[in-house]
């Protein structure tokens, strides 16, 4: 049963009321609310509604509905936004690396830095409570909920870090001494949640393993251990600091240290058995849009929108002109694939048309809709599908699917990469063999799994070969920018996707073999396309009852508009201008 995100009771408004008028109001306020937290963080059932409550925040429209999730994470060496070629766009600016503080789709008292200091405010809350009241032990309802709390808490910095670099460090209630903070450095805050979530995995049970855990919509073992490898990885590699790109100083934060606490919680959860690679990638994203929330699955957890908040498919779906037999919601499409993606996969690898989609669905005729191509400088994330739904969406604004947060495919990518830097590219070959296994048929693995990742002799070829695996598992997961940044490759990627997408422009280099022309008709269900010449080589017309259709349409401005800004002095969105002028003089941007 989907929930969260909307949380409705009283019991909620009050407990967080405290907060939110020192938040709000600026003055000091009690922090013990109205209902005695004694009594909250005693009972389980009341404790459960506080917790839940965390996330609330999230499903607000100017937060990671409708800010946060469609915004960040473009432009990347795979993915593009579609508002990156409008000039002086405030939505182009997020995503080619000029925002600027007064940004004004961000810039509102509401923005999704408000809301995830808001959620962290609600997890200190629920902290201090559980610890104080709950007698939070391992294998307990209490001692779950405080797992979750810790861990909620350390999403919400660990977005916040990823956006915004340096940030107030907040891990108690807010009082009076507390209102005004200046940024922390961003390694102490990391420090203390890699260590919050070692205590959070002893207290959370494994998926399945309790009634708690029997849905991806709620945290586990599982999920807990895989995040926190990524933050060890995420703290231990390059970022943008005041002083420039670089690692961290501190030595707590090595790569040994950091990268044997990613290899040894991967393969924790590797051996625990609870999760595992859905059976083919196809089905992974059919259960996303099916609304398949049981644990125990690759989705180790999803942001929980409730079916009228959340906008994943609203944003990225294959786009959709009208209402039609799809979908209420005529909508998605306001990002893509970059165009030279699909030509980058093998093209026996089964990823590659689940994850880059040609066409559209056109205006509908009678309430019917049928594909349409739309040119080789559109593509559309097949990942997020309403076709796929079992809910014909209705809403204006909302589809409610869940956001993928984190999958098991990722702990076998990290898992090859902390043991490939730790023990050599022997030890990182069984983790991307496992990858490579699911993304092509039975008879090809021996070419395409076991020679391919055996001729990979050096750690610098395991390296370079984990990246490239990691394009193709992720793009439209918006998982890739935080990735290039700390392997130090952000602006070098960016600057050659740009020389790539020339060259297919101009049937050029790597790209001379693409065809200019496609050809298309319909299947038997009058809906679907039946397209030739997509394949490289494929240049013959295919006869007369195909219909031909231009290859082209990738323009220079559209090309440079992947970054306008250099990546690698602006990784990180500066702070909205509204919360630094609310800041009693204690937050700047660097």
């Amino acid at each position: 049963m989907k929930q969260i995100i909307i949380i409705s009771g009283i019991l909620i408004a009050i407990l967080f009321s405290s907060c939110q008028e020192l938040e709000d109001d600026f003055l000091e306020s009690p922090t013990q609310s109205s209902l005695d937290e004694s009594i909250i963080f005693s009972t389980p059932g009341l404790a459960r509604g506080a917790v839940d409550g965390i996330l609330e925040p999230m499903g607000q429209t100017n937060s990671y509905r409708g800010r946060f999730i469609p915004f960040y994470g473009f432009n990347t060496d795979c993915e593009w936004n579609y508002s990156s070629d409008e000039p002086n766009s405030p939505q182009g600016n997020l995503m080619t690396y000029t925002a600027t503080p007064t940004n004004s789709q961000m810039n509102t008292e509401n923005n999704a830095w408000a809301m995830m200091y808001s959620g962290i405010e609600r997890a200190n809350i629920c902290i201090r409570g559980l610890r104080a009241y709950g007698n939070p032990e391992p294998d307990t309802e209490l001692g779950q909920l405080l797992g979750e709390a810790l861990t909620y808490r350390a999403i919400y910095y660990a977005d916040l870090m990823k956006a915004w670099g340096d940030v107030p460090a907040r891990f108690e209630p807010i009082n009076a001494e507390t209102l005004y903070l200046p940024k922390s450095n961003r390694d102490i805050i990391y420090k203390q949640i890699i260590e919050d979530l070692e205590e959070a995995a002893t207290l959370v049970a494994w998926p399945n393993h309790t009634a708690a855990t029997m849905s991806v919509e709620r945290v586990n073992k599982a999920f807990v251990k895989a995040f926190r490898a990524r933050l060890a990885m995420v703290a231990s590699g390059f970022q943008q600091y005041p002083d420039g790109v670089r690692r961290s100083n501190d030595p707590e934060l090595s790569v040994t240290n950091m990268y044997t606490i990613a290899l040894n919680e991967c393969i924790s959860v590797i051996n625990s058995g609870t999760t595992q690679l859905t059976s083919s990638f196809e089905t992974l994203w059919r259960n996303l849009n099916e609304e398949n929330l049981s644990a125990g699955r690759e989705s180790l957890w999803e942001i929980p929108f409730a079916s009228g908040r959340g906008r994943v498919l609203f944003s990225f779906a294959v786009r959709h002109r009208g209402v039609d037999q799809h979908t209420g919601q005529p909508r998605g499409g306001i990002a893509g694939p970059l165009p030279t993606v699909f030509y980058d996969f093998d093209e026996s690898d089964e990823r590659r048309d689940v994850t880059c989609v040609p066409y559209q669905w056109g205006n509908p005729v009678d309430g019917i809709a049928k594909q349409e191509l739309v040119g080789l400088d559109i593509w559309y994330f097949g990942k997020y599908r309403y076709e796929w739904m079992t809910r014909y969406v209705t809403s204006t604004n909302d589809d409610g699917v869940n956001k993928i947060y984190m999958r098991f495919a990722e702990v076998l990518l990290i898992a090859a990469e902390a043991a490939n830097e730790l023990q050599g590219p022997g030890a990182a070959a069984p983790y991307l063999k496992q990858i490579r296994m699911r993304a092509f048929p039975t008879a090809l693995h021996t070419e395409k799994v076991d020679n391919y990742v055996n001729a990979l002799s050096s750690s610098q070829a395991m390296f370079d070969a984990i990246v490239k695996e990691h394009e193709y598992e992720f793009t439209g997961e918006m998982e890739r920018k935080q990735a290039l940044i700390r392997w130090n490759l952000l602006g070098e990627n960016l600057a050659e996707a740009k020389v790539k997408m020339t060259e297919l422009q101009n049937r050029t280099g790597e790209y001379s073999d693409v065809p200019s022309t496609l050809y298309y008709k319909y299947e038997d269900d009058g809906e679907t396309l039946d397209i030739y010449g997509l394949e490289r080589g494929e240049d013959q017309d295919p006869g007369p009852e195909y219909s031909a259709f231009g290859w082209t349409g990738l323009t220079d401005v559209q090309i440079n508009s992947l970054y306008d800004g250099d990546p690698d002095q602006n990784q990180f969105w500066p702070i909205w201008q509204v919360f630094i002028d609310a800041s009693n003089g204690q937050l700047q941007n660097d």
